[in-house]
């Protein structure tokens, strides 16, 4: 039997463990995340409070589930709306080709110009900030990515005999796409994706750090971060529990992605 590599048993262990705690919180967490007790603030951890609580007395484990909840629901919404986009153009740019794939390859150039940060500071001005503004930020930032693998990847395939059967067979190329093209990229696209739910759940981090993600009460990795930046010599633990959850969570899914990527991709599976 094939021994798994080590990164994709790693990466998916510590994965499933964030994603647990997410899924957890949708139905219990030991406090509710938004309660305020201003007498217990800054508390020690104890049989009631397990990782203590904040400047504002909320109970420190409740604030960390519920903000992995919302991370992951921020990566996953961001990773299908900009991998969905960034799919198709893809798949439109190796199956026309010419002018339009040049045209689409140059709009993906522009994507990676274009920084996300910019692009939700400038949501944020517009509409405000929110985790709405955050998800469509990320997500453009993921379209030039998807749009890239999906066209290498593509036209691959197009050169292959099947493909070639099933134009002289009179089969339109948005079927082709659609029959043969799609479900023989999936490999390299599923692995992309799980890499990019990794830097999405940064992102987000990123973004909810400098104000311009969830707001509060909503919590989040990286507002606890901000929000703790002030205390870090009276109480460093309020940096370091989010902290380490962001560095689970990217690294879990990095490995889980590079773990994919050597189990699937057939030139690393010939050299081992």
């Amino acid at each position: 039997m094939t021994r798994l590599p080590v990164n994709i048993v790693l990466g998916g262990v510590l994965a499933m463990l964030v994603l647990g705690l997410a899924a957890l919180s949708l139905v219990w967490t030991p406090h509710d995340f938004a309660a305020l007790n201003i007498r217990s603030k800054l508390g020690p951890p104890d049989a009631t409070h397990w990782l203590g609580t904040d400047q504002l007395g909320r109970d420190v484990v409740s604030q960390l589930m519920a903000a992995a909840r919302n991370s992951m629901s921020v990566a996953l919404a961001a990773v299908l709306l900009g991998g969905s986009i960034g799919i198709l153009l893809g798949l439109l740019a190796s199956a026309m080709g010419g002018w339009i794939e040049d045209a689409v390859m140059r709009l993906a150039d522009l994507g990676f110009a274009f920084p996300a940060l910019l692009f939700a500071i400038m949501l944020a001005a517009v509409f405000g900030p929110s985790l709405t503004n955050a998800v469509l930020a990320i997500a453009f930032i993921n379209i030039p990515v998807f749009a890239r693998v999906t066209r290498a990847s593509a036209n691959q395939i197009w050169t292959r005999d099947y493909v070639t059967a099933a134009r002289a067979a009179g089969m339109n190329r948005s079927t082709i796409s659609r029959d043969h093209i799609l479900p023989n990229i999936a490999a390299p696209v599923i692995v992309q994706a799980t890499i990019e739910f990794a830097v999405a759940i940064l992102a987000e981090a990123a973004l909810s750090y400098l104000g311009l993600g969830a707001q509060p009460p909503a919590p989040s990795w990286g507002r606890m971060l901000a929000e703790a930046q002030t205390l870090m010599y009276l109480a460093p633990q309020l940096a370091i529990y989010p902290g380490l959850c962001i560095v689970t969570a990217v690294l879990g899914f990095g490995l889980l992605g590079d773990g994919l990527r050597d189990i699937t991709d057939p030139r690393l599976v010939r050299e081992r």
